[in-house]
């Protein structure tokens, strides 16, 4: 079995040999993905030899310990690798082509390695996705969805995915939640709506929990946002980050991408659409229309459970970085729109 690498340092030509069978004779490599997320760190490889790939995309343990302990908690990165035993071949939506991939018994460590999808077209998220774009990728959701509908259970037996009913959510996301928030109020004016919210969100994040995993349920990406989509040269739609996937409604994930991944007067002309025409392609691929009956419902929790993101990855991040800083302000800030325009304080209680 092949060592993990502690650091990039530790990646060398014979190393990637073994773990991939691929006859590298020498490689480079260059940090990717600052300031998009900091749950793992993200090396493009460029590769040497007989018959290889120009390129390679390697993920690795995040640098910050705060990171490191929220993932391993949360299983995310032997769920990430396991999807890539499990689950890459049946996905609907393209997704990269695994090049091996471990992580530690504790499950503080891995790595990955996998195709790289770099070419494509990149959309920030910061800036907004247009509808058209949004469109498609409700679209290939519904797909995603519609492929696991029912039958998720069987991937959160192997730990390939997490319910969200699972024990550790409570027990965890409470903790880092309030560390986050902890950091986030004292570097940003995050508006009085997300004020108000913030301090009484744990209190609310059992019956939000419930909620989002009682049946019927499907594999959910959990992090189906613009940074971690591409689009290919025909319009499709190609998956990053697969470090969340878990048991839950469907709604869930239309949720955070509707409020995350659009700007807010864009997301408010066109949330009620884009939500009709994610249950239409459920339909679509066979849901029935029963089965869909209560998720607008679901919809509502699943954006109020979304301030969770930007809080918790707040921890990780260094908020004097302008990217980072304007990722959770933006997120935050969009989490506001949908908590006020959908009357979403009334689920939080007394």
């Amino acid at each position: 079995m092949p060592t993990i690498p502690a650091t990039i340092e530790d990646v060398t030509a014979e190393w990637l040999t073994e773990v991939t069978g691929l006859a590298v004779t020498a490689l480079s490599s260059e940090v990717i993905g600052v300031g998009i997320g900091v749950s793992s760190a993200v090396y493009r490889l460029t590769l040497s030899g007989d018959d290889v790939p120009d390129t390679l995309i390697l993920k690795l343990a995040a640098t910050d310990a705060a990171a490191v302990f929220t993932c391993t908690m949360l299983q995310m990165y032997s769920r990430e690798v396991k999807f890539f035993d499990e689950l890459v071949n049946r996905s609907p939506i393209n997704v990269p082509a695994g090049f091996g991939g471990q992580s530690s018994e504790d499950g503080s460590s891995y790595f990955l390695l996998m195709e790289d999808m770099g070419g494509h077209r990149i959309i920030d998220q910061v800036v907004g996705m247009e509808i058209a774009d949004a469109e498609q990728a409700v679209d290939e959701l519904a797909g995603w969805h519609g492929k696991f509908w029912g039958d998720a259970d069987r991937f959160v037996q192997t730990g390939a995915a997490v319910s969200l009913a699972d024990p550790i959510y409570t027990a965890v996301l409470p903790v880092v939640f309030a560390e986050g928030w902890e950091k986030v109020s004292a570097a940003m004016d995050v508006g009085p709506v997300i004020s108000r919210v913030a301090p009484r969100w744990a209190a609310a994040l059992p019956a939000m929990l419930t909620a989002l995993s009682t049946a019927p349920t499907t594999v959910v990406h959990g992090d189906y946002r613009a940074d971690n989509i591409f689009f290919d040269a025909d319009g499709r739609i190609v998956l990053l980050d697969f470090q969340l996937t878990g048991l839950g409604t469907g709604a869930y994930d239309l949720a955070y991408f509707v409020t995350q991944s659009l700007l807010p007067d864009v997301a408010a002309a066109n949330e009620r659409a884009l939500f009709d025409r994610y249950v239409a392609g459920l339909h679509a691929a066979g849901v029935s229309e029963g089965e869909t009956a209560g998720l607008w419902e679901n919809y509502r929790v699943a954006a109020l459970f979304c301030l969770v993101y930007p809080i918790v990855a707040a921890r990780g991040m260094d908020l004097d970085d302008p990217r980072q800083f304007a990722l959770v302000d933006t997120m935050s800030r969009r989490c506001g729109r949908v908590i006020e325009e959908l009357g979403l304080e009334d689920l939080l209680g007394d």
